[in-house]
């Protein structure tokens, strides 16, 4: 690590802009309060959404993670959050010259052909430039902003102490594992290399999948804060909401198969399903573009889920307990085995609904899974709270995050037979053999899988 970069005067100045940000949210919020119109409003959280928008870095990540847990944050906040997105402006030539000769040498542009020094996308942690390849290809090449490392760990610690102040004020939700899961993603996010990997990982998963796209990572152009891949051609896939039902459906058939084939085959989920992250053909398949958040389950986990998914099927609570149990929950009352069924049946009820139908199934956008999740917080305070293990954080996540992708595309789809198929032949011993095998071919280490096996 660069200790360069990670400086206690930048932490301090990390610290400064984020608090300095929420605090203006906090006293315009509260200006609101004695104005009679309350301190948490409708009007504060696009205040909120608008202040963390233009922040670089995690922090915008991390508030998206809060907003999926039931609870959490009151509804009028959590709504806005869950489709937040970088409002940030891209940095400059000059920036851009200074990191690719870092990354590169002084020489860096004589190894493309071409290079364009104006962003084609910026996101969080990083902004996109278009280049063409000695070769010819067509690259992008994706550029992580100066003094990440530093924002990851301000950021974190201000999640921890922020987390540490609402299990004061209501223990309902005991957040330490969530806490800790974030902070582990959102550092591996900062190593491209590790992104590289993971992007072989997924060219070998949908290898046989024609309507599915990974782009090819050029490692002689990658290091651990530049990865350079062969650019897939596409349009944003937001742009789709106003095509044909027939063609909507298409690319949702193919998000629903990107998501859900990696976890039912390979104990692998993308943990951040949002719209950004893809792009549509003109054949109407769609291109996976980002890999930075990626998480990996041992097999008995993927049991547990369909284990769940079978138990609802089923209304059997036994059966739904043993795959909480799989997944790490303690305390599994009867009555707490009940309160969690309340939030697994909001996510699976698509899955287990055998009928041609929307996500939402009529429920407003706006209030998707929001009722639910007060419900439920309201449930598990009456129980003495919950800690959800570290394996649930990005699986909910991830889960809401797909929802509202489908949600955004409005897919009617028989997302039963969609999920079925993905799991008919379903064999832990298979998932297991498949799993060591991918991993091994795409340059993952083990040992990363071991550790997220628990």
């Amino acid at each position: 690590m660069d200790n360069r970069e990670d400086s206690f005067a930048q932490r301090l100045t990390r610290f400064a802009r984020v608090s300095a940000g929420l605090t203006g949210v906090a006293a315009r919020g509260a200006a609101r309060s004695l104005n009679g119109t309350g301190f948490i409003t409708a009007e504060n959280a696009a205040d909120l959404t608008n202040v963390l928008g233009n922040l670089r870095g995690p922090v915008m990540k991390v508030a998206q993670f809060m907003a999926t847990f039931p609870g959490l944050m009151p509804p009028d906040v959590a709504a806005p959050l869950l489709t937040l997105q970088t409002n940030a402006p891209p940095m400059g030539p000059a920036f851009v010259r200074r990191r690719m000769q870092a990354e590169l040498g002084a020489q860096w542009e004589h190894k493309f052909r071409r290079f364009n020094r104006e962003a084609a996308a910026a996101a969080s942690l990083g902004q996109v430039h278009r280049a063409v390849a000695k070769d010819g290809r067509s690259l992008a090449c994706k550029l992580q902003y100066p003094s990440m490392d530093a924002a990851v760990r301000s950021d974190v610690r201000q999640l921890k102490g922020a987390l540490k102040l609402q299990r004061g004020l209501d223990p309902t939700i005991d957040t330490r594992e969530i806490a800790e899961e974030i902070a582990a993603r959102l550092t591996e996010e900062l190593d491209y290399r590790r992104e590289a990997a993971h992007m072989q990982l997924y060219g070998i998963m949908f290898a046989d999948t024609p309507e599915i796209a990974v782009p090819q990572p050029i490692a002689a152009l990658s290091t651990k804060r530049l990865l350079t891949m062969t650019w897939l051609e596409g349009r944003p896939i937001l742009e789709m909401t106003e095509a044909s039902q027939r063609a909507r459906n298409k690319a949702a058939a193919a998000l629903f198969k990107a998501w859900w084939r990696p976890f039912a085959h390979y104990g692998v989920i993308h943990g951040d399903p949002h719209l950004g992250n893809y792009t549509v053909r003109a054949d109407g398949g769609i291109n996976l573009l980002d890999y930075g958040c990626v998480r990996t389950f041992a097999p008995s986990f993927v049991e547990g889920v369909i284990g769940l998914y079978r138990a609802l099927q089923k209304k059997d609570d036994a059966m739904a307990a043993n795959s909480y149990r799989a997944w790490g929950f303690e305390r599994l009352t009867p009555a707490m085995v009940d309160a969690l069924n309340l939030w697994a049946r909001f996510i699976f009820t698509p899955l287990l609904d055998d009928r041609v139908r929307l996500v939402d199934d009529g429920v407003p956008a706006a209030e998707y899974g929001l009722r639910q999740a007060n419900d439920v917080h309201a449930r598990l305070k009456q129980l003495g709270g919950v800690r959800p293990p570290r394996e649930f954080v990005f699986m909910d996540r991830a889960a809401i995050g797909l929802g509202g992708a489908l949600i955004r595309l409005g897919a009617r789809l028989n997302f039963h037979q969609l999920f079925e198929q993905e799991i008919v032949d379903f064999d832990r011993e298979t998932l297991a053999t498949r799993q060591r095998t991918a991993f091994k071919q795409a340059g993952v280490p083990l040992p990363d899988i071991m550790a997220s096996s628990g």
